[in-house]
């Protein structure tokens, strides 16, 4: 049995809409394992209603108010990606998180499968330092409401302008 101490993942809503996620036991510390969390994050993407538009959320450190017991941090929602309440290239400036996820609703999600109408869609860049020896990981998941995983696609040592979603995640790191 593995004695691991497990990750918890518990979505939060203000408003009727998804702003992001409380982290309880330890972060993820592989690949794989920020894979299983975006398909959870994709999977509660997917709920009609609760994700208005593509949507960037950043990994922070920090405990939301009254934390329950075992929280560790939180994946909170920064902005959308496009319009006029965008995440600003200079957002993470002072502080840069150790993942990006841009979480996309089913109005803005194309199925890979045609029978899977409804599905939502996300990727999470885990930034390296590429000079260091660090390479770039990125996971990419596709779900529906009813849990379907429908799409799973991980990497390691991408090049983040190669897809989008991991180009559009690098800038706003970068900058």
């Amino acid at each position: 049995m593995d004695d691991r101490v497990l990750i918890g993942v518990s979505p939060f809503q203000a408003g009727g809409e998804l702003r992001g996620f409380v982290v309880s036991g330890r972060w993820p510390d592989t690949t794989k394992e920020w894979a299983q969390f975006l398909v959870l994050a994709v999977r509660v993407a997917s709920m009609p209603g609760l994700l208005g538009t593509s949507t960037v959320f950043g990994v922070r450190e920090e405990l939301p108010d009254d934390p329950e017991p075992g929280s560790i941090g939180l994946v909170v929602a920064e902005g959308p990606v496009l319009g006029e309440m965008a995440v600003t290239p200079d957002r993470f400036a002072l502080h840069q998180p150790s993942a990006l996820f841009m979480l996309h609703p089913p109005s803005e999600t194309t199925p890979t499968l045609p029978e899977c109408v409804g599905a939502a869609s996300g990727c999470v860049l885990l930034p390296g330092l590429p000079y260091l020896g660090l390479e770039h990981r990125a996971a990419w998941v596709e779900a529906e409401s009813d849990g379907t995983v429908t799409s799973l696609v991980s990497k390691i040592g991408l090049d983040p302008i190669s897809d989008p979603d991991t180009a559009v995640l690098a800038m706003l790191l970068a900058s």
